[in-house]
């Protein structure tokens, strides 16, 4: 039975996380904090460490650095276990070494995959000195995390201010986007000159995938929210890294099925629901998108607000003072603070 440690500082998710890898017949031990981790994991080296970043006494990454700078347990595979969503954070975990990133909350599949995958790569590599051992490609990366961290190591950066186009509809589609830092939205003109937002894109989101074979252009525009920085690379070359990368592909690939998923399910809700659901949904996923929480309050634009919706910007704001008045949000000025956001989702 393969061991796992797990050092988490949460008491409820350490032992729902252990009890959920005990199910999937794994020997679990636990650690209430960074200090009692590292020395259980060099007493007793487990096949794989599953551990939180914001810990006290010694966080996630000290542990990783004392694991990984001894070398009775530098071997062990390493997976971040965070609440932490912001692309500095990951590109941090990844630099040190770490072999994966999981954000909270996350999925039960998502967990045991990664754990699989990680502990029949470190066998994998262990077997090296044998002369039937398979080779590895050195130029193959692993996921996507190490996707993103090639972007920030061969990609161009580029800042754009509040309101500035990142590239337009219609023009030569040569480069592929990962978001550094802030918000942006990619929309279309409708035949009566309307402007229809088609998704909203946050830090560490890729930006701008077109055909990697026909030279197809931008189908839509794409403006920052807020400011705004991205890493741009080459399609040719990102092709070149891919074809060596089968994994990442994979996973690529299903990463923009998700993306098309979501895509459609506002369609079918700007289609079919009501003005108040709407309006009500939009708020939500801009503050979900924004990273704010209920008490923060989210500043956007009334006609982002509407385009997103689907509805017309008096429709939004008749809908906004009903909230208001129902006690769901608070206004000022362009400011809306969430009071409700129990009462938002439950609008149909």
């Amino acid at each position: 039975m393969k061991k796992v440690l797990l050092i988490e500082d949460d008491m409820a998710l350490r032992e729902n996380t252990a009890e959920l890898l005990e199910l999937s017949n794994y020997d679990v031990e636990t650690a209430p904090n960074g200090r009692i981790g590292i020395e259980m994991a060099k007493a007793n080296p487990p096949q794989i460490v599953v551990c939180d970043i914001m810990m006290p006494e010694v966080d996630g990454y000290g542990v990783l650095e004392a694991l990984s700078s001894d070398p009775a347990t530098s071997h062990i595979p390493f997976i971040f276990l965070s609440a932490k969503t912001e692309h500095k954070e990951i590109r941090k975990g990844m630099d040190m070494g770490a072999d994966d990133y999981l954000t909270k909350p996350f999925e039960e599949e998502e967990l045991i995959s990664a754990i699989e995958s990680r502990i029949a790569k470190a066998m994998i590599l262990n077997s090296t000195t044998k002369d039937d051992a398979p080779v590895l490609e050195e130029d193959s990366l692993r996921s996507l995390n190490e996707l993103k961290n090639f972007f920030d190591d061969e990609g161009i950066e580029y800042s754009f201010k509040k309101g500035a186009l990142i590239y337009k509809e219609g023009a030569h589609s040569n480069m592929i986007y990962l978001i550094s830092r802030g918000v942006v939205k990619t929309h279309k003109m409708d035949e009566n000159g309307k402007e229809l937002i088609t998704a909203l894109f946050k830090a560490d989101d890729f930006l701008g995938f077109t055909s990697f074979v026909d030279n197809i252009a931008y189908q839509e525009s794409a403006t920052a929210i807020e400011e705004t920085a991205v890493v741009g690379v080459s399609k040719n070359e990102l092709k070149d890294v891919l074809e060596n990368s089968k994994n990442v592909s994979l996973q690529l690939m299903e990463l923009l099925t998700d993306n098309l998923a979501e895509i459609k399910g506002q369609l079918l809700q700007m289609a079919y629901s009501s003005v108040r659901k709407k309006t009500a949904q939009t708020i939500l996923q801009f503050a979900a998108i924004l990273n704010k929480k209920p008490e923060e309050g989210i500043r956007i634009a009334r006609n982002d607000l509407a385009s997103v919706a689907g509805i017309a910007t008096e429709s939004l704001i008749r809908t906004l003072s009903g909230f208001k008045k129902e006690g769901l949000i608070e206004i000022e000025g362009r400011n809306i603070r969430l009071l409700n956001v129990e009462g938002l989702a439950m609008i149909d």
